[in-house]
Order: C-alpha cells, then structure tokens, then sequence
C-alpha cells in the first residue's frame, strides 16, 4: 500500500513539475516576442564596465543610428535591448576589449502622439504601463464630442502604418499616434 501512493504521488509531482515547465516556456516565449523594440527617440543609459570613457547616455536620432566612441555608429532601431548588448559586445570585443560587459538601461521611451477630439492634443512622453485612457487624461480628458469607448491607433513600429481599433484599457506602446474619434451627435 505504501509503494502504491509513493508511485502516484511520484507520479503526481512528475506531471507537476512538467506542467510548471510548460508554463515557464511559454512565458518566457511570449516575453522575447514582446520585448521592447528601440527606435528614434529613445534616450538609453549604456554602461561598458572599468571604460568611463565608453559609458554614457546616447539618443537613437531619427534614423533610428547612434554613435559610440571607438566603435562608430551603430543602427539600433528594430533591435532589442539584449540584441544591442550583444551587438556592442561583438564590436569591441575583437579589437578593443578582451572581455567587453556591457548594460543598458532605457532612461526615456520614445514619446506618444494623441489627437483628435480630445482637450490637448500633442505628444507625451511614454510612461511604463501607461492604458489609451491613462493616455487620454495625460492629454486634458476627452472633449465633449470624443467616441470614449475605443481609440485608433498607428503603431510607431509598423511600417504599414495601419491604425488599429483598440479598447480604452489596453496599454499604449511608445511611439504610439493615438486617434480619438468624434462621435456624430
């Protein structure tokens, strides 16, 4: 009887534990499919340790280019915080550095656009975790004619620059060009 419930509890935890696996995958999928991408506009805070010299804040310019003494320009648009890392690293470490270890940290996002029917319409700057309505209050609130219960939006990172349809509770990416519609009577 013993050996039967240390079966099927041994049992039991090996199903667990695959199962807590499957979970930790697919959350670490879906976090490297939505990791932050950098574009024009962001400021970024870039770290080369024991080279003073290197270390510095840089702002990716329109082109979505930024310059880094010895290593020259670099095109970071489209790229990943991680993927800039390694990116760095493979530049100085053939000729310059033997074991480069670099950090970045992104000190401001690229800002949001907002327009239409809302009372000040302009661009912001982008904070973490920020919802189209948190957007809409940032921008003075709704004017009395504003569609309230959805937003147009034109990602800053789609190069089709289709505007999508989105719920006021759904959050807002940097670089967002936020459309609030007017409502017809």
């Amino acid at each position: 009887m013993i050996m039967k419930m240390s079966g099927s509890v041994i049992s039991l935890l090996g199903t667990m534990f695959l199962l807590a696996v499957s979970v930790i995958q697919l959350h670490a999928a879906d976090t490297v499919e939505h990791a932050y991408r950098l574009g024009p506009g962001d400021k970024l805070a870039i770290t080369v340790f024991n080279q003073d010299d290197l270390s510095g804040e840089y702002t990716v310019n329109g082109t979505g280019h930024f310059s880094m003494p010895l290593i020259g320009s670099l095109t970071v648009a489209g790229s990943t915080v991680s993927e800039l890392e390694e990116q760095i690293i493979n530049k100085l470490k053939p000729d310059y550095l033997r074991n480069p270890r670099v950090s970045i940290e992104v000190l401001n996002y690229r800002p949001f656009y907002i327009m239409g029917e809302v009372k000040a319409p302009n661009s912001y700057p982008y904070v973490d975790g920020m919802t189209y309505m948190t957007a809409v209050a940032i921008a003075g609130g709704f004017s009395y004619r504003a569609k309230k219960n959805y937003a147009l939006v034109k990602r800053g990172n789609d190069p089709a620059a289709k505007e999508h349809k989105v719920q006021m509770n759904e959050l807002v990416q940097p670089g967002d060009i936020i459309r609030i519609d007017e409502r017809f009577f």
